[in-house]
């Protein structure tokens, strides 16, 4: 187990407690991780995949009436929209969604089974790439370096709080998503401007990933 043994949390995080609304496109591994994690706290949330909300009925009824499935659109409503998508289906998924002005988190990684080999980014991170598809969002990258069962699971651990870092470029969209890292009991961590952190975060070639680092204290 890692440590993580200095660390600060972003100024004056805004609460969480039923004010935002939060939507999940995706509901694969990272997506479904994240619904878990919000319903094992009661926070309300929507979910959406490409398949339609029916599809996702074994999955609302195993969390429970916190998490309901609806429409990409409806998701997309959110003031807080979690987006994990395979890399090579991003696009298609962002297609027609008017995102501008939300709070949206990027948890993507530009690789994908079976052959898990990266995406030609040619030299830019996937958070500018997927920017670019989320014209007007205020992008902060987050719950991607994880492995799925970490950010489903407890956070609590050996006596401490997970670690979960984030990035981004504007300072009320990262107070807000760390307000909501910590109301799921992780404690987060700033790395900075979106680009930067993401850099630092992404998989594959960032140094932080995978790493189940724990701060106590």
């Amino acid at each position: 187990m890692n440590t993580a043994t200095s660390a600060s949390h972003s100024d004056r995080p805004a609460p969480t407690d039923g004010a935002r609304s939060i939507g999940i496109i995706g509901a694969g591994q990272i997506g479904s991780a994240f619904a878990r994690a919000l319903a094992r706290h009661s926070i309300p949330a929507v979910i959406a995949n490409s398949r339609g909300p029916a599809s996702l009925h074994a999955l609302t009824r195993e969390l429970g009436p916190s998490i309901r499935a609806v429409s990409r659109e409806e998701a997309a409503k959110a003031d807080i929209v979690l987006v994990a998508v395979n890399w090579s289906k991003l696009s298609d998924a962002m297609t027609g969604l008017d995102l501008r002005g939300r709070i949206v988190i990027d948890a993507n990684n530009p690789i994908e089974p079976p052959t898990f080999q990266p995406a030609d980014l040619k030299g830019r991170t996937s958070s500018e790439v997927f920017s670019e598809l989320v014209p007007g969002a205020r992008v902060v990258k987050a719950f991607n370096h994880l492995p799925a069962l970490l950010v489903s699971n407890d956070p609590h651990a050996e006596g401490g709080h997970r670690v979960l870092f984030f990035s981004g470029d504007d300072a009320q969209a990262k107070r807000d998503v760390a307000s909501l890292i910590e109301s799921l009991g992780f404690f987060g961590i700033d790395l900075g401007p979106l680009v930067a952190g993401g850099r630092l975060t992404e998989i594959p070639g960032g140094p932080l990933p995978i790493h189940n680092l724990v701060k106590f204290g």
